[in-house]
């Protein structure tokens, strides 16, 4: 019979369980695929918001989003769409129920077990198709699916998150770039035009650098020339200009795309910029240096205000 057995909430920063569906099956092989949902939750971070994998005759789903993850494991049989749906509808009850503060704060596992009285009544709701037939717009939650599918773990991928591989690299690290981030604001385009300013800027100042050191090689006959302590400075001054540059460019990068540790890498460009704008105090005033710290920290700021949006698109249930 195609059903939803059982489902989970977790928090993601360590896996701690916050909330389980009672559980009523003794099937073996439930039990076993229970387990592969222990060692999952421990490692989300490392996944991306959406996956599933199937092991032996179950479905295992699950999403992550503000910390918190949502696991289900269903028959095989049992639509992917209702699955996510399914999955959807707990995060948005359980968002609404319970803030931010109160989940980080849990210690003690199962702190929300209340929320298994949500869990029962959408199980139920979920088992009986005469029941959702008027609430869910199937078309619309394909449509979804197909331009977002989730993450298709394999055994290989498994083996690695329960401990049998942990030095294989993780395959599909590289799709959480493509979580989405909230609308741009028009702070952070004023921020990302002036962080291009600051690039241009940089670039021509190290152009004309490189100018100079020509024309004065030029000057003393030559490639062959002895380049003295003066022209050594002015190739530092260099890469100085271009590592300025990559700094703002980059952050303009991490400002409109999603990256892992997106606000570490931030602080990073900034603190090169500072490097660099340090170095270069001999070529530039005061308020050219402070000009360019100032976006740089602008910048900064507005990557770290604009975060991943809050839960997955809305499946219209």
């Amino acid at each position: 019979m195609s059903m939803v057995l059982f489902a989970s909430v977790v928090r993601v920063r360590d896996g701690l369980p916050l909330s389980a569906s009672t559980d009523y099956e003794q099937d073996k092989g439930l039990q076993e695929t229970k387990k592969h949902l222990k060692g999952l939750s421990k490692k989300l971070s490392q996944f991306p918001d959406r996956c599933t994998f199937k092991t032996g005759q179950y479905n295992v789903n699950f999403t992550s989003s503000l910390g918190v993850g949502y696991l289900m494991v269903c028959t095989e049989s049992y639509p992917n769409v209702l699955a996510f749906c399914f999955l959807d509808e707990l995060q948005r009850e359980f968002i609404v129920t319970y803030d931010t503060k109160r989940i980080n704060s849990a210690v003690r596992p199962y702190s929300f077990i209340e929320f298994d009285n949500f869990i029962q009544k959408t199980k139920q709701r979920y088992n009986s198709p005469r029941s959702l037939s008027t609430k869910i717009n199937l078309a619309d939650m394909q449509t979804e699916i197909k331009l977002r599918p989730p993450y298709q773990l394999s055994a290989e991928d498994l083996r690695s998150v329960n401990g049998f591989s942990q030095h294989t690299p993780s395959k599909y690290k590289g799709i959480a770039p493509h979580q989405m981030l909230e609308p741009v604001t028009l702070a952070g385009v004023v921020s990302c035009v002036l962080s291009l300013l600051c690039a241009s800027l940089n670039l021509l100042r190290g152009v004309h650098a490189i100018e100079s050191i020509l024309q004065v090689r030029a000057s003393r006959g030559g490639w062959n020339a002895d380049i003295d302590g003066n022209e050594d400075e002015d190739f530092n001054y260099v890469i100085a200009f271009f590592l300025g540059t990559a700094a703002c460019l980059y952050q303009g990068y991490l400002f409109f795309y999603f990256s892992v540790w997106r606000n570490i890498k931030s602080f990073l460009a900034l603190a090169l910029i500072c490097l660099c704008n340090m170095y270069l105090y001999e070529l530039r005033n005061v308020w050219q240096i402070l000009f360019h710290v100032t976006v740089g920290a602008f910048i900064t700021l507005q990557i770290r205000l604009r975060l991943p949006q809050g839960k997955a698109p809305d499946y219209n249930v």
